[in-house]
């Protein structure tokens, strides 16, 4: 069970997950079980590499089938397993179609194609869109049932097929970089000038928790930026906060961030 000072450390959005990795580290540790997670964003691996540090008998290891992998799947073993071998299950769904029109779609197109058929969010890992079209990183259990359910990224007709992952065609994320001069590193701040939206109407999704920072839920629109900080607000879009460059004569600063595109 849980000690109830842990979840000091968490929003309480993420206590579901808290208690389901607490169970998978004890599992592990307690009665030597190997458990294989399916794709967890940033922060739920972080939040399961906390709770599994406080467990000297549980290990963890990631792979999302990329060097560069953002959404990972996690194997938490018993500390003296050894996981070389082990395998991750996981394979490229390639989306391809004759339509020109499919190098105009982009990674909501095809996400949203995937979780309209049904398919959970934790089944897809990264997505590598190109002009081509796009490889998804999924789970094995999902290849058979999309290869007969899957005809269609927004309203291009598209084809699709399972790969192992040696044929992963990576694309590294663009950023859409901008110079802002903001008050201060508030969260509303900066994200109402990504966004070019007022200070009022960008407030109004950050209290009502369709914000996440570095993938932790933030409500908090005083909360202050730093570099490095990944900034997603669900219905807007995502940026990078890349440099905080200065302080003008004003006491303005110069930041520089970059829009995910």
């Amino acid at each position: 069970m849980v000690q109830r000072e842990i979840y000091e450390h968490f929003h309480p959005d993420e206590k579901s997950f808290v208690d389901r990795a607490w169970e998978w580290v004890e599992r592990a540790a307690e009665r030597h079980e190997t458990k294989r997670t399916d794709f967890l964003d940033p922060r739920q691996a972080h939040i399961l590499f906390t709770l599994a540090n406080r467990h000297p008998d549980a290990q963890v290891v990631l792979n999302g089938g990329s060097a560069r992998s953002e959404r990972q799947r996690a194997i938490i073993a018993p500390d003296y397993k050894v996981l070389d071998s082990e395998e991750f299950g996981i394979v490229v769904l390639e989306i391809v179609s004759d339509d020109r029109r499919i190098s105009d779609l982009d990674h909501g197109d095809y996400l949203g194609a995937l979780l309209g058929l049904g398919i959970k969010r934790d089944k897809i890992g990264d997505l590598h869109v190109s002009e081509q079209g796009c490889h998804a990183l999924i789970t094995t259990d999902i290849g058979d049932f999309l290869i007969g359910h899957m005809k269609q990224a927004h309203r291009v007709d598209v084809s699709v097929s399972v790969r192992p992952l040696l044929e992963l065609r990576e694309v590294t994320a663009e950023l859409e970089e901008q110079v802002l001069s903001v008050a201060s590193m508030r969260l509303d701040g900066v994200a109402s000038d990504v966004f070019r939206l007022s200070r009022t109407k960008i407030m109004a999704p950050i209290k009502a928790g369709r914000c996440r920072v570095n993938w932790k839920p933030i409500e908090d629109p005083s909360y202050h930026l730093g570099a490095g900080d990944v900034v997603s607000m669900k219905g807007f879009g995502r940026f990078k906060v890349l440099e905080a460059e200065g302080v003008s004569k004003s006491g303005r600063i110069r930041v520089r961030v970059g829009k995910f595109v």
